[in-house]
């Protein structure tokens, strides 16, 4: 309880007087340097919000790159800005990046602008940091699904570690997702008809477990037992087919719909599974 309350108070802190001071402090001698809305392209979707443990080191860091959700043509970083400090906290050893990306429209694909964007982010990090970090990518809802497509598929360089992925859709082919109400936006809309393979469709070109293999990055899942918005059977789908190439993941469900996972305790659940599934991967 005590715990608890030192973090509210000390959030409380940052959104009153965090626009005005470059360090944050949480608490247990934690603290981070943060720089906002930094730009990582030309666009004014293109910023990122940089977290760098305040503690001088040598060592090379992790990275966290977190990723909103918004359906794909909507969403905004700050609304993962409290769940990057409850991660800040578990994880005070690695930097974390809060990113925004260029919203799709009826205009402008979502891919490859988005999955782009992640890879903007990459190398944005690698000029600041000065060296070629390890990512974990993370995202919620479009953004647990752009993670997954970037990890499995557009990932030439082989940056990304591991996939954190709450509530992501992994197969847009599956008839229950198929009751999205925006689904004939993810039809029309999605991937840009421009850079499909001859024998591949729109939809699996932008579903992540068309691209799974033996090589993929590791992989945890959250996912809520009533979530309307992105059904329970995707976990089930994406397992079975990460089991097929013997990828190491693994998956958890929690009460609730879509955006129960940021609500106590699912979310002290999954930072806990994080923190173990990615000291597995470290044995790796």
């Amino acid at each position: 309880m005590k715990k608890s309350l030192v973090f509210t108070i000390c959030f409380v802190s940052f959104l009153l007087i965090g626009c005005k001071e470059s360090k944050i402090n949480l608490g247990n001698n934690i603290s981070f340097n943060k720089e906002e809305n930094i730009h990582y392209g030309n666009s004014p979707e293109q910023v990122v919000d940089l977290y760098i443990p305040h503690k001088k080191s040598s060592e090379e860091k992790e990275v966290f790159i977190i990723i909103h959700g918004g359906g794909w043509r909507g969403g905004n970083k700050s609304q993962l800005t409290f769940f990057t400090l409850s991660m800040m906290q578990r994880f005070p050893d690695h930097v974390f990046v809060n990113m925004n990306y260029r919203l799709a429209s009826a205009i402008q694909y979502a891919i490859p602008n988005q999955t782009d964007d992640i890879k903007n982010v990459i190398n944005f990090l690698k000029n600041k940091l000065n060296y070629k970090p390890e990512v974990i990518l993370m995202g919620n809802s479009a953004g647990a699904h752009l993670s997954m497509l970037y990890a499995y598929h557009f990932d030439a360089d082989k940056n990304v570690k591991a996939v954190i992925n709450i509530v992501g859709p992994a197969d847009l082919s599956d008839k229950g997702f198929k009751n999205y109400e925006e689904y004939s936006f993810v039809e029309k809309h999605l991937a840009d008809p421009k850079i499909l393979p001859a024998t591949t469709s729109a939809i699996n070109f932008a579903s992540p477990v068309h691209w799974i293999n033996t090589a993929s990055s590791p992989t945890l899942s959250y996912y809520g037992k009533t979530d309307r918005v992105v059904p329970l059977n995707q976990n089930n789908i994406l397992d079975s087919v990460l089991n097929k190439n013997n990828v190491v993941h693994e998956s958890y469900e929690f009460n609730g719909g879509h955006l129960d996972w940021d609500k106590q305790p699912n979310t002290t659940f999954l930072i806990d599974k994080i923190e173990t599934f990615l000291k597995k991967v470290n044995k790796k």
